[in-house]
C-alpha cells in the first residue's frame, strides 16, 4: 500500500476498534464484562478501571460476579457501579458482588438497536471525513509543485482512498447489523 494511504487506513482501522469498543459496552441480553470497562473505581484516592482492582467472572447467562482483590473495596466498587449508567443494582454477601442482568423487553432491544445504529452512523461520518481529509492533502500535493505528484497520481490516490473508504463503510455496516441481530435475539 502507497505509504500516502497507510495514514489514512490506520485512522480508519482505529474508528473500527472504537466503533467495536463503544458496541461491546451495549448490553445485548447476556452478562458481558465489557459493560463495566467505562466504570472506574475510587482506588486509594486513585480513579482505577474495575477491572484492575477485581476479578470479573460470567458464571450464568444474565449474571456478572466481581471479586474484589481486596475486600475492603466491595463499597467502593458498589458505589462506583450505583452511579454508572449500567442502571443494575449490585448485590452482595461481603466478599463478592453479583450483577443481575434482567431479561430485555422488546421496547428495550429496539432502544438499543437505535443506539447501536447510531454509533454506527457515528462512525460512518468519522470515516467520511477522514476521506475528505486525505482527498484535500492529495489536493494541495498536486498544487504545491514540491512533489512530482502528477494529475494521475492525485486520481489514482483518490481513487484508492474511495475504495478504502467503502471497504470501511461496509465494515460498519455489518458490525451494526451483527449488533442488532445479537441484541433482537431472544
Amino acid at each position: 500500500m502507497d505509504e500516502r494511504l497507510q495514514i489514512y487506513d490506520t485512522k480508519m482501522t482505529k474508528t473500527m476498534d472504537n466503533l467495536d469498543g463503544e458496541l461491546a459496552t451495549i448490553r445485548a441480553g447476556r452478562a458481558n464484562p465489557h459493560v463495566l470497562d467505562r466504570i472506574t473505581v475510587d482506588y486509594y484516592g486513585t480513579q482505577t478501571p474495575l477491572n484492575q482492582v477485581a476479578n470479573i467472572t460470567v458464571p450464568e447467562a444474565r449474571i456478572l460476579q466481581i471479586q474484589p482483590w481486596e475486600p475492603s473495596m466491595i463499597k467502593n466498587i458498589t458505589k462506583a457501579i450505583n452511579m454508572s449508567d449500567l442502571g443494575i443494582n449490585p448485590n452482595n454477601d461481603g466478599k463478592i458482588i453479583r450483577l443481575i442482568f434482567p431479561e430485555l423487553t422488546e421496547e428495550r432491544r429496539k432502544d438499543l438497536v437505535k443506539e447501536v445504529r447510531k454509533k454506527g452512523e457515528e462512525a460512518k461520518v468519522a470515516i467520511r471525513n477522514i476521506r475528505r481529509d486525505g482527498n484535500d492533502t492529495f489536493k494541495k500535493l498536486e498544487k504545491s509543485k514540491t512533489e512530482d505528484v502528477s494529475e494521475d497520481d492525485v486520481k489514482w490516490l483518490q481513487e484508492e482512498l474511495q475504495k478504502m473508504t467503502d471497504k470501511y463503510i461496509k465494515q460498519v455496516d455489518e458490525t451494526v447489523e451483527t449488533k442488532s441481530k445479537e441484541i433482537l435475539t431472544v
